[in-house]
């Protein structure tokens, strides 16, 4: 049985206290939170011990596996404290919105044996990892265009925005670690990037982006398209093309059921889309938690690695130069 700590109890971190709690193998031991409600309600659901700090949970002696869902500025201290104390770790997206304090941390961990998995849950989602899987065996021959769409069904609320880093690396920053995996070995190389202020009233007092695109090319020559907006009255939309030589493949948005209704108001008329990430990504979710600990039983190289979450925001900073200058810019991941 692997003991896990959990660190951070907000919404996301109460979604992964559930799935490592129906884990067979595994035990939510510690949960902290700074917000103590938070911790004491994933405690009375799951229970696992609230405790009275993140040293207290990580050190313990039981403890074999660390899960980080705080806060983006605290992922660098609670990875590194974690890798110290000889814990395998899954830590939520991003590493950190400053690449200098991730270049930092990987140089302070780089000896360590432990796992280190980042979460981009979006390489486990079945219909994703399809496409990456045909772009890999040649089912659609050469790949040559890939297009994300990545829209949330409503903008953010003030608090949220003042700390998400901005749209590049809070939101986009999913769809270049998408780009990087389907692509394999074919890394991108230049990036264009447009962001827009056209829904929020709150986006425009923080100076933030709601709606954005994207054009990259990888060292191939594949040309990819990312498109991201932070309102679709319709649900989360997310959908994945990738046309090849000999084809092309779609990843299409999803519904809780595959009905069609056929009325005088409609015709083929389908269920609305899953509303956001936590429910259109459940299967993702809990697939990428298996991956992980398949990874520690089995001591193998996790999937989405240290080095993944570094080149996703890698790509982001890119994006944000090539915003801010209005010119191409070449991606360098050294």
């Amino acid at each position: 049985m692997l003991n896990f700590a959990l660190i951070g109890a907000g919404r996301i971190g109460k979604m992964h206290a559930r799935i490592i709690n129906a884990h067979p193998a595994c035990n939510l031991k510690f949960v902290y939170d700074v917000n103590k409600e938070f911790s004491s309600q994933v405690s009375k659901e799951t229970g696992a011990q609230s405790v009275n700090s993140p040293e207290e949970a990580i050190n313990a002696s039981e403890i074999n596996a660390v899960f980080i869902a705080s806060a983006t500025p605290t992922h660098i201290k609670f990875i590194t404290m974690s890798v110290k104390a000889n814990k395998a770790v899954f830590c939520e997206k991003p590493i950190d919105l400053d690449i200098n304090r991730v270049n930092q941390c990987m140089k302070e961990i780089k000896d360590t044996i432990v796992p280190i998995q980042i979460g981009f849950n979006r390489r486990f989602d079945n219909s994703h990892a399809k496409i990456q899987q045909a772009r890999a065996n040649g089912e659609i021959g050469n790949l040559e265009m890939l297009i994300i769409t990545s829209r949330d069904p409503e903008p953010p609320g003030m608090e949220y925005l003042k700390a998400a880093g901005g749209f590049f690396r809070d939101t986009t920053i999913h769809d270049f670690d998408l780009s990087r995996f389907i692509l394999g070995n074919d890394p991108i190389v230049q990036i264009s990037a447009f962001g827009e202020q056209l829904i929020s009233d709150e986006v425009k007092e923080v100076g933030d982006h709601d709606t954005a695109m994207f054009i990259m090319r990888s060292k191939a020559g594949v040309l990819i398209h990312i498109n991201n907006s932070r309102r679709a009255v319709y649900g989360y939309d997310q959908r994945v093309e990738a046309f090849g030589s000999n084809g092309m493949m779609i990843s299409n948005n999803q519904s809780p059921t595959s009905i069609e209704k056929f009325t005088k108001s409609a015709t083929r008329s389908n269920d609305p889309i899953h509303f956001f990430f936590i429910e259109r990504y459940e299967q993702a979710y809990t697939d990428q938690f298996n991956d992980f600990v398949n990874t520690i039983v089995n001591n193998l190289k996790p999937k989405v690695t240290f080095e993944d979450g570094r080149n996703a925001l890698i790509l982001a900073n890119a994006a944000y130069v090539s915003y801010e200058t209005g010119k191409v810019v070449n991606v360098n991941f050294d």
